[in-house]
């Protein structure tokens, strides 16, 4: 299975793209809000593709090895790039979030790219690095759980300070799960997970807009919203609440009309009627609504079928920061994937996350890219494949020349 996982990913991927920009194509005229070329956003999307295609093809080529070496710089820089964030001259607010840098001290007043996308793979590089290089430290108090502890949370409050209170979950997450598998004391990590609870609970009752939401949520659901009293809301309150909770409902429907076979390319009515982000964070109920229950079939088994590669390739990765490393970006996938999945289909609380590969967005789609490109970095070095393994090259030689192996600890 192992020298078939890198095949899974590539499908996988592929399969991805092809969904992603048919339904942009889709969504593009109802979207492009009067622009003169109705299919802008496809061809900025292709052209952040053809970025993300060279950096993650440098990534499968460079020995990964190498980002040990740069794990406190990639660091540093995811910091101050969230830090810019707040900056007013070079951070973009929209929706009420400080999530984005705007390019236009550069000249390009329509770029924007989202530092936290960047993050969070600095933050499993250096975590993965960081116990690489002390393995037999992981079960210490101080090297194997609170130094790993505060980098993860300098960058998780720094995410979650922007109003992207998903991006700081799935950070933590990641972190804490990379932690565990590592070999951190179970004791201290659930101590740990009981204060991110505690945390998020706070974040979330004294900030209206995330509270709308989880109320949105749970008078959604007829077992929970008995327990819920609305009406010592305010006319604003309620509004927003309907609105919140009309975003999940168009997405829905636009599932339940595509039915087996869906209402075929192009000819989706829901995205008409104004569903909100129909090309970014909802862009999956597009798929349903066009392409049925197939469609999203193949997009929930490619994210399944990167799961496995993705856990395949970090086992047999040749040593402990190649398999941390494989494992962080694998369980970053499953974990956008499915928060995502919940979120369009109403099974969790209303939050805006792109679908990597899918959703529209140039931050996004690069910098899965480059955690696709590690992926197959890590496979070279770990997984020997030859010419038997696939029958298409029909030479007695690797398909993929094999790295030197190097000593981690040559590069701290």
């Amino acid at each position: 299975m192992a020298k078939r996982s890198i095949f899974l990913i590539f499908i996988a991927i592929a399969i991805l793209l092809t969904l992603g920009f048919a339904m942009l194509a889709s969504a593009s005229y109802s979207a492009a809000e009067g622009s003169v070329d109705d299919y802008s956003m496809v061809r900025r999307q292709l052209g952040w593709l053809g970025v993300a295609l060279a950096l993650g093809l440098g990534c499968v080529l460079m020995d990964y090895h190498r980002l040990v070496h740069w794990r406190w710089h990639l660091l540093l820089l995811a910091a101050v790039t969230l830090g810019l964030c707040y900056e007013p001259h070079v951070g973009i607010k929209l929706n009420g979030a400080k999530r984005w840098i705007g390019l236009e001290w550069l000249g390009h007043k329509e770029v924007r790219v989202q530092p936290s996308e960047f993050a969070k793979v600095a933050l499993i590089i250096t975590l993965a690095a960081w116990y690489g290089l002390r393995e037999r430290l992981a079960r210490t108090f101080l090297q194997g759980f609170l130094w790993p502890l505060l980098l993860m949370t300098a960058i998780v409050v720094l995410i979650g300070a922007e109003m992207d209170l998903g991006s700081a979950l799935i950070t933590a997450g990641v972190g804490l799960a990379m932690m565990i598998v590592a070999g951190a004391r179970l004791r201290f990590i659930s101590v740990a997970a009981l204060a991110a609870i505690a945390a998020l609970a706070l974040m979330i009752s004294i900030t209206p807009n995330r509270m709308t939401r989880v109320i949105a949520f749970i008078s959604a659901v007829p077992s929970l919203a008995k327990y819920m009293d609305t009406g010592n809301l305010s006319k604003e309150q309620l509004e927003d609440l309907h609105d919140k909770k009309g975003q999940q409902k168009l997405a829905q429907l636009a599932f339940g009309s595509g039915g087996p076979n869906g209402v075929g390319l192009g000819q989706g009515r829901v995205k008409l009627y104004s569903l909100p982000e129909a090309h970014t964070d909802f862009i999956l109920p597009m798929v349903g609504e066009e392409l049925g229950l197939r469609g999203t079939l193949a997009a929930v088994f490619a994210f399944v079928m990167i799961i496995i590669g993705g856990m395949c390739i970090s086992s047999y990765a040749p040593d402990t920061f190649g398999k941390l490393l494989g494992f962080g970006l694998t369980l970053l996938f499953g974990l956008e994937g499915l928060m995502n999945m919940g979120v369009t289909t109403g099974v969790l609380p209303n939050k805006g996350l792109p679908l990597p590969f899918v959703s529209y967005g140039g931050s996004s789609l690069v910098m899965a890219m480059i955690s696709a490109g590690i992926l197959c970095n890590i496979y070279r070095q770990g997984v020997h494949l030859t010419a038997a393994d696939f029958p298409g090259i029909q030479k007695k030689s690797r398909w993929t020349p094999r790295l030197s192996d190097h000593d981690a600890a040559q590069f701290e």
